[in-house]
């Protein structure tokens, strides 16, 4: 699933094509939209929440979309071949004069009176790169479960909005704790959310994630995708950890020299 800084770059990616321009063409592929035409209306901004993203029109109408695992949206010049996968696959088609931006695989979209906003988004926590961050109420959020392993955490939306599974394993390491130690015992994790805003920031404006600070690409993350191979810190083997398919962890990866804590229940 995307992290909140790749949604954000998709939401600045939509803005910037679609944004003061009415539409010239409209076509909403999912079976309750199939009646719904936009067209005609100008499109005044695309915002990210979190890892949702929020069309807005004049008159009061917002198009919201989350990409989930494999979702796309796309922008071409008018006439330009569509490059985000077969026809088949289009959820979504949004043109403007100059530009025509395809939602490809999109699992959610719906169309939602602007002010009805908050049915699709309150559920979630400050967000690490929205106008509403607030690190206080998330670092309340975070604690609200001490004894809930500290991966598991940062990845519920409900806390804070944003970290997805790379973020997870990256923040686990630069933390020296295992994604299952309960998050009530780390140690001053007000830090660790300052370090997450950080981390999203300085990525959220490049399309290669990197939280080593090293910018050639195999050598970007610390752990994340690294099973097997030696850690950047220590020279161990990183780990991996595949919960079985009604669990509802995700994939850890962990350097068991340099990260302290539990480690996966057996089984």
């Amino acid at each position: 699933m995307p992290e909140g800084d790749t949604v954000w770059r998709t939401a600045r990616l939509l803005h910037d094509a679609l944004s003061n321009s009415p539409l010239v063409r409209c076509d909403l592929r999912v079976p309750r939209l199939a009646t719904s035409d936009l067209t005609g209306r100008t499109v005044l901004e695309t915002a990210a929440r979190g890892k949702h993203l929020l069309t807005r029109f004049e008159g009061g109408l917002t198009l919201h979309s989350h990409l989930r695992m494999d979702g796309a949206w796309r922008v071409h010049a008018p006439g330009e071949r569509w490059t985000g996968g077969p026809g088949h696959q289009v959820r979504a088609v949004l043109a403007t004069a100059g530009h025509v931006a395809v939602g490809y695989r999109l699992p959610v979209l719906e169309l939602l009176r602007t002010e009805d906003e908050e049915q699709a988004v309150g559920h979630l926590g400050p967000d690490l790169l929205g106008p509403d961050w607030d690190a206080g109420e998330a670092l309340r959020r975070l604690l609200s479960d001490p004894g809930r392993p500290l991966a598991e955490a940062l990845l519920d939306q409900r806390n804070l909005a944003g970290i997805g599974n790379v973020y997870a394993a990256e923040l686990c390491f630069l933390a020296r704790a295992t994604p299952w130690l309960p998050v009530g015992g780390l140690p001053a994790p007000e830090r660790l959310l300052a370090l997450a805003r950080r981390l999203l920031e300085v990525n959220k404006g490049r399309s290669t994630r990197i939280t080593t600070g090293d910018v050639r690409r195999d050598r970007a993350l610390w752990v994340y995708g690294r099973a097997g191979r030696p850690c950047r810190r220590c020279g161990a083997a990183v780990r991996t950890w595949t919960p079985g398919p009604s669990a509802g962890e995700r994939v850890a990866y962990w350097c068991p020299g340099c990260q302290q804590g539990p480690s996966p229940a057996p089984g």
